[in-house]
């Protein structure tokens, strides 16, 4: 699988606004993270944006100026621009109501309405997942600290995505451990001497989703 082009469709899709709530907000939170993700958003979106002026005779739906202010008198907000999009949501990773699935290994389920499986993941320093690959792709988005595995070492900011070609062990920093953004398209498939076993736990934990 070519990484850098599905990244650059990622960021593609994200700027024509196609993508699922919960692509959006990993995309988003990437952009926050990665300077150079960034600039590359920001060349597409002046594309797109000359691509719409140059086509001035497609009918556009007319609105009211009117339809575009609200009557409703809001509080100004707390400018929280520092924080990423995913903290916006959930608040302080530091604060994040951690669910543990084995030892080292927790996470945190978003509970959106898309078939996209976004959560949190939160590894123990030296902690490890077994030998897995998957049934879809697997995006994966380092928040802090960092994992290494078979194909390298990634770093905040640092962007992985996984198909069903690709079998990886996520190993995390011995010093910082690592807290990561992820989405799971389909179910993980494990490998290895417990690879039945944690495939039949996958299985019945489908059910309780």
């Amino acid at each position: 699988m070519n990484g850098t082009l599905v990244k650059n469709q990622l960021i593609l899709d994200f700027a024509s606004g196609t993508l699922t709530p919960s692509k959006s907000i990993f995309t988003s939170t990437y952009l926050f993270l990665n300077a150079k993700a960034s600039r590359l958003n920001m060349v597409v979106e002046d594309m797109l944006g000359n691509n719409l002026l140059d086509n001035k005779d497609v009918p556009v739906s007319s609105f009211d100026f009117k339809d575009c202010i609200s009557n409703e008198i809001k509080e100004p907000k707390q400018n929280n621009d520092n924080l990423s999009p995913i903290s916006k949501i959930v608040g302080p990773l530091s604060n994040i109501n951690w669910k543990q699935i084995y030892k080292g290994f927790s996470e945190f389920s978003l509970d959106l309405d898309d078939n996209d499986e976004l959560k949190l993941i939160k590894m123990d320093p030296g902690a490890s997942v077994p030998l897995h690959s998957h049934n879809g792709k697997e995006y994966i988005l380092v928040l802090s600290g960092s994992f290494k595995d078979e194909y390298g070492t990634y770093s905040k900011g640092d962007m992985q995505i996984n198909d069903q070609e690709i079998k990886h062990t996520p190993i995390a920093s011995e010093r910082d451990g690592c807290i990561c953004l992820t989405i799971s398209e389909k179910d993980v498939v494990f490998f290895g001497r417990l690879g039945s076993f944690l495939n039949l736990f996958t299985f019945i934990k489908s059910f309780f989703k």
